[in-house]
């Protein structure tokens, strides 16, 4: 595929899954790390350098036997690449001035914040080396209480940052973070306390000539300050997403050197990653294109993959060690064990030599047709997790939280809330077939700008279906169905006057090129069904529970008719 050798600094698990995607390539990798990396273990080539990834001599060596270099992490010496694109001609990605940016998060925002305008960062001050106590102070009366202390360098998985509740907490916090760089240990900066919900992350690729090009946007779990889960796609409106995938890809575009890149992001912007990132592992399942095949097409000059979903959902459990010994290793492996009793679901190991409290030893990625699916096999995979949501909780308590998770498919809404009994049983139909669902108010009289905007946005916000029910002059569904490029089910509701047949009218005569399937007067029953039997066209998980539904109609016909032979007609009550 192409005869270059590429050279990865760091031979972790991300230089591990770099190298099975380089070996389906036919790509020669190099790799520099000690004795026995994850990475090496699975490649035989004799060009392998042992050794630390920040020896300049040693990644001088690895440049010897290689065309391109890249790194699987941030924290090498970027003095040395520079040194070695610059004299030797050997291509380095991400450039060596992107990896000396993102190695120091102040510096990273910074420059972030002059070079690319759009992304949106939480205010920061530097914290001066010698005056910390006077300058976390001095940043206090402009940023409040709580506030962020962090490290500039060598910060990851909740390390290199620590919270401030109050003046009192200040000194705790520089000790705890080594003293500030005036005691030697890293330079430290201030940030506004942000407060979030879900905390979201996209991978970019960017390739030789500049084009760009991103993942769905994903949300992460966090444990103990490591990643626990990453959902895919994130369970969150669209629009929002896409967003998301916008202030990505401008941070990205802001930078220089091909590759891919991990960006994090809450409220605000947190923090860019230059390598393949664990917030895109699931992409090797779940996507067209993997992040680490991704990677080497971005720094080879080969044409960039797709990113899209090729399932319509993903999860990705970390498996993090629980402590040291052989007893901690079978029960942080308990997981895998469990999951490969589960369809869709895949293991990764990263063939580490021994475990400990925080290593993260591999991973599971889980794919299906439905995040409710998804979700119901994740919960079983967590409760053999120690630590994980599921061992935490009580298991309704999980149940619920990681319910609120799927977002919803199917839109049902009504002109007033006196449709809602008529309305109940489609809920209890999408609720009974697991179907993730929104029910809300919508009047297209009384509310007009609302309905425009609710039709409007509700493919952007991922619905796939909505359901419409109305009643009297009954112009909701197809007022809806003229805005939005969604299928629209319509209910007619009866009033007191004419039995529902107006509404009945007024909905099935919809002209031409505006189509509203809409079934009979109050029969939402109907509707939920229709809409699950659209949904199922593309995942047939659904079509499986319709035949279910089917069949115990039937059994309860034919029960009746049992029972009728039985009683005859006169002793039997309806």
């Amino acid at each position: 595929m192409d005869q270059r050798v590429v050279g990865i600094l760091g031979g972790g698990q991300l230089g591990r899954m770099l190298t099975e995607a380089a070996n389906r390539l036919n790509v020669q990798v190099a790799i520099l790390d000690e004795e026995n990396s994850p990475a090496t273990q699975i490649s035989t080539s004799p060009r392998h350098i042992q050794g630390s990834f920040k020896d300049p001599i040693k990644i001088a060596q690895l440049a010897a036997v290689s065309q391109v270099l890249t790194v699987e992490i941030e924290h090498v010496d970027a003095l040395s690449l520079e040194q070695i694109q610059t004299k030797t001609g050997v291509v380095v990605h991400p450039s060596p001035d992107t990896i000396r940016i993102i190695q120091d998060k102040y510096v990273q925002k910074k420059y972030l914040t002059e070079h690319a305008p759009t992304v949106p960062i939480a205010p920061f001050r530097e914290v001066v080396a010698g005056s910390e106590l006077d300058s976390i102070l001095e940043a206090a009366m402009e940023f409040e209480y709580p506030m962020m202390l962090k490290s500039k360098t060598l910060a990851y998985d909740g390390r290199g940052n620590k919270v401030i509740k109050n003046a009192d907490e200040i000194q705790i916090a520089i000790d705890a973070l080594g003293g500030g760089a005036s005691k030697g240990g890293p330079g430290l900066y201030v940030e506004k306390w942000v407060s979030f919900v879900r905390e979201l992350a996209v991978m970019v690729a960017r390739s030789t000539t500049g084009e760009i090009s991103s993942y769905p946007c994903v949300e992460t779990v966090q444990s103990n300050n490591i990643c626990h889960l990453v959902i895919a796609p994130a369970q969150i409106d669209g629009r929002i997403a896409a967003k998301a995938r916008f202030i990505a890809e401008d941070a990205v575009a802001a930078l220089n050197g091909a590759g891919i890149y991990g960006v994090k992001y809450s409220l605000s912007f947190n923090e860019i990653a230059p390598r393949p990132h664990n917030s895109g592992h699931y992409t090797i399942e779940a996507c067209h294109t993997s992040q680490f095949e991704q990677h080497l097409r971005c720094i080879l000059g080969m044409p960039l993959g797709s990113p899209a979903l090729k399932v319509s959902a993903s999860i990705m459990i970390n498996i993090i060690g629980t402590g040291s010994g052989d007893a901690a290793l079978k029960e942080t492996l308990e997981a895998c064990q469990t999951s490969l009793a589960i369809p869709g679901a895949t293991v990764h190991l990263y063939g580490k030599s021994g475990v400990r409290k925080g290593r993260k030893m591999g991973h599971i990625t889980l794919i299906g047709e439905t995040m409710s699916d998804v979700i119901a096999n994740t919960k079983d995979i967590l409760k053999r997790v120690p630590g994980s949501v599921a061992s935490d909780l009580s298991v309704d308590d999980s149940e619920s939280r990681l319910w609120e998770k799927a977002s919803p498919l199917v839109g049902v809404i009504m002109g007033s809330d006196s449709d809602l009994p008529a309305m109940r049983a489609a809920a209890l139909i999408l609720k009974g077939f697991g179907v993730p669902f929104e029910l809300t108010i919508v009047s297209a009289h009384r509310t007009p700008d609302r309905m425009m905007e609710y039709a409007k946005s509700a493919h952007e916000r991922g619905l796939k279906i909505i359901i419409a029910a109305a009643g009297g002059a009954a112009h909701l569904p197809g007022m809806v169905a003229a805005i939005t490029p969604l299928p629209v089910i319509g209910v007619p509701i009866s009033l007191k006057v004419l039995d529902g047949v107006d509404s009945l009218h007024s909905i099935v005569q919809m002209p031409r090129g505006v189509p509203v399937a809409t079934v009979a007067i109050n029969n939402s029953t109907n509707a939920a069904l229709l809409a699950i039997r659209i949904l199922g066209a593309h995942m047939p998980s659904y079509l499986a529970q319709l035949q279910e539904y089917s069949k115990l109609q039937e059994e309860e016909v034919l029960n009746k008719v049992n029972r009728l032979a039985e009683v005859g007609w006169e002793d039997y009550h309806v």
